[in-house]
């Protein structure tokens, strides 16, 4: 049995993007054992692909602000340890950053990523045994399954497959209701409260419940004001990605602007509206099989009407 490391750490829109690459792999090697680093918090996601075997989960960004501790050492020998106990026959790095590069290097193996003219940072490539051409200018997802592909080899051809069942991620059905994703850590990305009162008042009034999930406590803030001024809607407490992921598998519709939620929405084939204001759709926007509506682009300010009619759209396609 053959053994390979994927290497995807973070964010949470680029851990989505490399499912279908994972799903892509294990078709063409039903036999191979699949390992994936990731960053801890997306651990829970990346643990619900079930062509996944194992995890290993790296908390770089935790371990940054306290290197002066000594079980901060600790925990990243017991990865170091992890990361080593396996001689894998492919390490596949699509991530493409020095750090993720260092972590390739610290596996056994034959160590694979993009070469200097497709990757993001050059210096990277220099770490891996094998370097891979791949188009720049294209969506994530296709970058992540050309890579992986070619490491393999074979040539991605069926239609992309995040390997998330929703039914099953969902859980016990409840009464109609919509997750309405406002938060991003980039602020050129947001979307007017205004605009989200608006978008939210018109859903209730549809007969959807609503649902306002939060990352940060200023997100949460927001979540709470909008919920006081509705007098209605529901603001779930921080939860782990993998039941973060079954109340949106649940939904009727999500609205969301380019989060990475947005994309999870995306890859279990929920009808949603992806509101762009700060970035450009055509490299980062939402693909799945569900249907999806992307309303605004970079530097164009879509209002709640137009948000509404794509609701309306992809509600109606659902049906």
């Amino acid at each position: 049995m053959s053994e390979i490391l994927f290497i995807k750490t973070s964010s949470l829109g680029d851990v989505v993007h490399h499912m279908p690459a994972i799903t892509d792999a294990r078709r063409h090697r039903p036999d191979a054992r699949f390992t994936w680093v990731v960053e801890e918090p997306y651990a829970p996601l990346a643990r619900l692909h079930p062509g996944v075997n194992e995890v290993i989960p790296v908390a770089s960004r935790r371990w940054r602000a306290s290197l002066h501790r000594p079980e901060t050492w600790a925990e990243i020998g017991r990865f170091r340890g992890a990361l080593r106990a396996r001689r894998y026959d492919a390490v596949v790095d699509t991530q493409g950053l020095m750090r993720t590069a260092l972590i390739a290097k610290g596996a056994r193996g034959t160590r694979h990523g993009y070469d200097t003219a497709s990757i993001r940072e050059p210096l990277a490539s220099l770490l891996y045994d094998v370097r891979h051409p791949v188009e720049w200018r294209c969506h994530a997802i296709p970058r992540n399954r050309m890579l992986t592909g070619r490491a393999l080899g074979y040539e991605p051809t069926s239609e992309i497959d995040f390997g998330l069942d929703r039914g099953r991620i969902a859980g016990a059905p409840r009464d109609p209701y919509a997750v309405l994703i406002h938060a991003t850590a980039r602020p050129e990305k947001e979307w007017p409260q205004g605009y989200w009162f608006s978008a939210a008042q018109a859903l209730l009034d549809r007969g959807l419940a609503v649902l306002l999930p939060w990352g940060s406590e200023e997100e949460r803030d927001r979540s709470d004001e909008l919920v006081a001024v509705l007098q209605a809607g529901e603001v779930p407490e921080r939860r782990p990605l993998d039941q973060v992921a079954a109340m949106i598998a649940g939904a009727t519709v999500v609205v969301g602007v380019d989060t990475g939620l947005l994309h999870v929405a995306a890859a279990l084939g929920v009808p949603l509206v992806g509101i762009f204001v700060g970035s450009e759709p055509g490299l980062t926007g939402p693909l799945g099989a569900g249907p999806i509506a992307v309303v605004g682009g970079k530097g164009v300010m879509p209002d709640a009407d137009e948000v509404l009619r794509a609701v309306d759209r992809v509600i109606g396609e659902a049906r």
